[in-house]
């Protein structure tokens, strides 16, 4: 456990040491995600393409599920280690492993069992049934794999070993991008092939954390012995220990979620100004993503250092580390504002070659990025409250952005402004949802307004677990 870098390193060392890599390895994810689309468009089968769309967010769902465990359990665990409780968080450690293998086979059971009307609801048609059903077969039976790698890429980061778990998310996706163009169109795979990639690079990650849990960690571990009392037979982990895991896990897991609903609603709305303004929609809101990944690697990075000196009670450097991150973050999202801005068409063109869609998605994408201040003020103030164990906030946050806010601003904008209003609802909501960020700050984090120094009691037992 490097202490020294929770307590005493220079706030931006500390900081950047702790969210570079998690950057790095969503950069990474994204190169495999546009990879992962070219290899399967490349096939020129329209059918394959749309299948695998159809079932992706069954992938989507299940990295969801494993940030439960793996963002839940990092927050509770952090602050135990800044109370220097390691050996509570190396038991918690244990029982958010074995939860997250407990989901994914109850996942791989009801998946298999509810196929046929899991793909009907996803939209498959005799036209793309064959492949949206290779694909989501075996992402069903790869589930507790990828479902599990989710919990140590996010637990090692509560020891500061923020580096190896990119390492970890690294070789999986680099396996991936090998994997994909040598199963789909040297083997002739397909859909199949491209869902075997995923699975393959999700077991040898796995393989990479066991090793690095049990050979080069101290204070986590995969040892069932450390959470199970056999004279009693029953689990070494209370029911509040769990309620707080589940407390900042299910809000985690709900932000991951809302993003995809609020594509979906936007969508919807833009429906009756036709196909052209939702593709363009489609294209501005990914770019948007590339930048919005920045802020999460940026923000939830930072997130042990944040919890460590929370559950320390170290107000004074944990004040500091706020003042740091909401500067920085907000100074970074005005530059990919103007930088964004400038490379508008050039962006889109990437995507895109008609020129009607790519002058429609320059102006929504412009729109879109007046706010872009605002996400990165609700993304620090998102993790700050899953760091500090505040679930209402972190709840509320998840389900207003791309959520209960956004339907608001969707349904109010297009009445009052047609299809203009349905294009500036997402900054809107942005702005309202980085309001009430402030609002909610003030409210339920007290203690890093005040103007005490040095450290304080610990909180007592409700408090470190809730």
């Amino acid at each position: 456990m490097d202490s020294e870098l929770f307590e005493k390193a220079p706030v931006p060392k500390a900081y950047f040491s702790l969210a570079m890599p998690v950057v790095l390895g969503m950069l990474v994810t994204l190169v495999y995600n546009m990879v992962d689309t070219y290899f399967i468009a490349h096939t020129g089968d329209t059918s394959m393409v749309a299948g695998v769309s159809l079932t992706a967010p069954v992938f989507t769902v299940m990295i969801a599920l494993g940030d439960i465990f793996g963002l839940g359990g990092s927050s509770v665990i952090s602050r135990l280690f800044g109370q220097h409780r390691y050996a509570d968080g190396k038991r918690l450690s244990v029982f958010c492993f074995y939860a997250a293998i407990a989901t994914g086979i109850l996942i791989l059971g009801l998946g298999l069992v509810f196929r046929d009307p899991m793909l009907t609801l996803l939209g498959a048609t005799d036209d793309t049934w064959r492949h949206a059903s290779d694909f989501y077969t075996l992402i069903i039976v790869g589930s507790p794999f990828i479902i599990v790698s989710m919990t140590p890429i996010n637990l090692l980061r509560t020891e500061g070993h923020a580096m190896q778990s990119m390492i970890g998310s690294m070789a999986g996706t680099l396996v991936n991008i090998v994997l994909n163009p040598l199963f789909i169109h040297v083997f002739g795979w397909g859909a199949a092939g491209s869902a075997g990639a995923t699975v393959i690079a999700n077991v040898c990650t796995d393989l990479y954390f066991v090793w690095f849990l049990l050979r080069r960690s101290p204070n986590l571990s995969i040892d069932p012995r450390l959470i199970l009392d056999r004279v009693a037979r029953r689990l070494r982990v209370t029911a509040r220990e769990i309620r707080g895991i589940f407390a900042i896990g299910i809000p985690a897991a709900i932000t991951n979620l809302t993003q995809s609903v609020g594509i979906v609603m936007i969508n919807l709305f833009l429906l009756p100004y036709g196909t052209d303004a939702v593709a363009a929609m489609g294209i501005a809101l990914k770019i948007i993503m590339i930048a919005v990944l920045f802020f999460v690697g940026f923000a939830f990075g930072a997130q042990p250092l944040i919890g460590y000196n929370y559950g320390a009670r170290n107000m004074t450097r944990l004040r500091a580390i706020m003042r740091f991150s909401y500067t920085f973050l907000c100074l970074f999202a005005l530059a990919m504002t103007v930088a964004l801005s400038l490379a508008d068409r050039m962006l889109m063109r990437f995507f895109i070659s008609d020129e009607a869609i790519v002058a429609l998605g320059a102006g929504m994408l412009r729109v879109q990025l007046l706010s872009l201040v605002c996400v990165a003020v609700v993304m620090v103030t998102t993790c700050t409250f899953q760091s500090a164990g505040k679930a209402l906030g972190a709840f509320i946050l998840s389900i207003s952005r791309q959520g209960v806010i956004l339907a608001a601003t969707l349904f109010a904008g297009s009445r009052i402004a047609g299809y203009s209003g349905v294009i500036a609802a997402q900054a809107l909501a942005d702005l309202l949802t980085a309001v009430l960020a402030v609002v909610l700050f003030a409210v339920m984090l007290p203690e890093l307004r005040a103007r005490r120094s040095g450290k304080t009691e610990p909180h007592d037992m409700t408090e470190r677990s809730a």
